[in-house]
This record gives structure tokens, C-alpha cells and sequence, in this order.
């Protein structure tokens, strides 16, 4: 997969993970810093092409496509977008600015509270993205989102400076080279064999529900693993557990623990009524991405923490467990040899050997390869002139 590059044109592969997704939805998950007018736009004038074709934002994809993007736009529709929005209260700049836990020269890494959508829609008018110019310090563009948490999950959200900065932390996920790390208080204990667990179960959207709720489907589910570890217990009642997405589906964290029968406390959505706690636990979602490690443009690298919302605090004081115990946990890096990368490399090494091996085995029958098809050569006699 070629470099992004926000003066030219890009290509991505499309990942096993992201077979028969629509094209518009993989822009939202790997590069949501564009907006989807600068894709219509691009699929209108051909200049958005999937294995040299022309594509429609509403197309499925298939995994191994070639995704060509052209130079990214997103600095100057953001900006664009950002002179004409009404300008934030100072309640609001104040509120973005809280959420900040660290600056670095390519991103701001936020802590976004619980209740708060990551983007807006139809009904959706309070959003992260709205608040994204109280960020800008001088001469700065609008910053950029590069992933996403549900609306009642809390915790760190990265956010980068620039157009570039985006496009490199958004390979970065999309590569599966970032680590998440999440906490979660479930209902009951998880069965986990050893130290660490994996959840391998299939999702797709539920039928019925509008693509809002996401439901383990074995035939026809896309590739979801989440990887478990049970920090501590309080008795048979609830389990605290860490969290990491091997893969990036909807809802994946919610619909996997709910489909292993134990739900995270306070998802009505996914568990219903045996997601609830009583002894005055908060019925707000116990979901909290703690940690973010990700690599950073220039060889550097960002590891940040974010500080649990009260009522998780709380939830943790009233079942007994110490929040440093979670922190001791070790973190497990991705490994090299399974990046999208690393993937693409082999498949290309591979499908190399294929055809030399071919080309061994023609010239071994005697054959010399050819290209296209020769007119058969009639052998005879020639015509008598007359």
C-alpha cells in the first residue's frame, strides 16, 4: 500500500476485515477526516477509482482492491467548513479543552466524556466535531478526527493537527498497528483460559434495526476478534475486564460480551435488563477506552491514559476493585509479521512464485511462453505462380 500523501494521489488495500463494506463507510472508518461531499464529488468526476473503475459511495468492496484516493482535500474542506460555522461559546471552547490530555506536534489526545457523540447526525446537533476548533492555536487548520468512540463510551480519542498527520494515524488503525486498550465491568465472570482470552465471533447488522445494532451471524458476519483479559472479580456477581479490538466492527466490544453472556453493566442496548447491577451501581455504560498506543509521524510514539469517568470511579470503589491493578497489566504490542502491510507482502511474494513456478513447468514440457494467440503455420508446397 502506497504512502498517503495530501499532495497526491494514494492507494490502500482493501483488508480482509473490510470484505463487502460500502465504499462511503470505509472512508468513515479508516479516513473520517473526509468529508462524504469530497467523496460523492470524487465518484462523480472519476477521480475515486476501485481497481481502475469508477465507483459510487454506495458500492461494496471486496478484500484485496486497490483503492485509489486522490491528494486529500480535508485541510481545506474542514477549514472551509470551520469559517462557516457559528462560532463556539466560551462554555464550549472551555468544555474541548478540558478533555485534553496531551499535545503533540501531530495530534491532541482527548478524553471524551460519556454522553457525548463523536460526530453529528439527523438528530445529533452536540458533538466532538463540532468542538474541534477550540482546539486550533494560531495559525492552525480545523484538527481532524481519526476514529471514533460510541456516544456513552468514555475515554481517549485521538485527534490530529493536519490533513498528513490524519492520513498516517488512519493507516495506522486501518493496519491494526495502533493498540487500544478498553475497561469494562460485565455481568458475571468470563471464562478465560490462561491469562488472555480471544472472542472470534462474526458480526453483522441485525435485521429490523436500521443498522443501529450489530448481532453474531456465522454465515454471513464479517471477521470480529476481541481479545479478553479478566483483571479482577467480585464474586460471582461482576468481573472487571480489559479489552483490546483485534478488528474495528460497530459495537464490537458490546455485541462480543453480550454474545458470551455476560454484557457490560449499563448496555441496556445489547444486554436488556441483565446488564443492571443493583446495590447502587450506576445504570450508565461501564465502557472506558483507558489507553491508546500509536505510532506518530517521524519514528515517535504516542501512549497516553485517560482518567475514568465518575461513575465508573465509583462502580470500582463499591465492588472492591484497586484501579492501579488494572494498569499493571502488561501490554501486548501487535506483531509485526500480521500488519495489513506485512499481509500485502506476502500476497504480492506469493502470487510472484506462482507464476515463475508456471513458467517453470511450461518450459519443462518444452514449451516457450508466449503472448496471445500465433496463426497456425500451413506446411506444404507452395502455389505455382501462374
Amino acid at each position: 500500500m502506497a504512502k498517503p500523501d495530501t499532495n497526491n494521489v494514494s492507494s490502500y488495500t482493501v483488508s480482509a476485515e473490510d470484505d463487502g463494506i460500502r465504499v462511503d463507510r470505509w472512508f468513515k472508518r479508516h479516513l473520517p477526516q473526509i468529508a462524504f461531499g469530497a467523496i460523492s464529488r470524487w465518484a462523480r468526476t472519476g477521480q475515486l477509482r476501485v481497481d481502475g473503475g469508477r465507483v459510487q459511495p454506495g458500492d461494496r468492496l471486496v478484500a484485496g482492491q486497490e483503492i485509489r484516493v486522490p491528494p486529500l482535500e480535508s485541510a481545506v474542506t474542514a477549514d472551509k467548513k470551520m469559517r462557516e460555522e457559528a462560532p463556539l461559546s466560551d462554555e464550549e471552547v472551555s468544555a474541548v479543552q478540558d478533555m485534553v490530555v496531551a499535545k503533540t506536534p501531530d495530534a491532541f489526545v482527548l478524553n471524551k466524556p460519556p454522553g457525548l457523540a463523536t460526530q453529528g447526525g439527523t438528530k445529533t446537533t452536540k458533538h466532538l466535531d463540532k468542538l474541534l476548533p477550540g482546539l486550533v492555536e494560531g495559525a492552525e487548520g480545523r484538527p481532524k478526527l481519526v476514529h471514533r468512540l460510541d456516544k456513552d463510551t468514555s475515554g481517549v480519542i485521538l485527534v490530529a493537527r493536519t490533513a498528513s498527520a490524519a492520513a498516517h494515524f488512519s493507516r495506522a488503525f486501518q493496519g491494526r498497528t495502533a493498540r487500544k486498550v478498553y475497561w469494562a465491568i460485565v455481568t458475571g465472570i468470563p471464562e478465560v483460559h490462561g491469562e488472555e482470552g480471544l472472542i472470534d465471533l462474526p458480526l453483522a447488522k441485525q435485521p429490523g434495526t436500521g443498522g443501529e445494532k450489530m448481532h453474531v451471524d456465522m454465515e454471513n458476519g464479517q471477521n470480529a476478534k476481541t481479545k479478553i483479559r479478566v483483571i479482577d472479580r467480585a464474586g460471582t456477581r461482576a468481573a472487571w475486564v480489559e479489552l483490546q479490538p483485534l478488528t474495528g466492527r460497530t459495537h464490537q466490544l458490546r455485541a462480543h460480551m453480550a454474545a458470551v453472556g455476560h454484557p457490560i453493566v449499563g448496555d441496556a442496548k445489547y444486554g436488556g435488563p441483565d446488564a443492571m447491577l443493583t446495590g447502587g451501581i450506576s445504570r450508565k455504560l461501564h465502557l472506558h477506552a483507558r489507553r491508546l498506543r500509536i505510532d506518530a509521524p517521524g519514528g515517535k510514539t504516542i501512549d497516553r491514559k485517560a482518567e475514568l469517568p465518575p461513575h465508573f470511579a465509583e462502580t470500582l470503589a463499591t465492588l472492591g476493585f484497586e484501579e492501579m491493578d488494572g494498569d499493571s497489566l502488561p501490554l501486548s504490542l501487535p506483531d509485526p509479521t500480521q500488519s495489513l502491510e506485512a499481509k500485502v507482502k506476502r500476497k504480492k511474494q506469493y502470487a510472484k512464485n506462482f507464476r515463475k513456478e508456471r513458467k517453470g513447468e511450461r518450459r519443462a514440457r518444452g514449451g516457450q511462453p508466449t503472448k496471445g494467440k500465433k496463426r497456425p503455420v500451413k506446411r506444404g508446397s507452395p502455389k505455382k505462380k501462374r
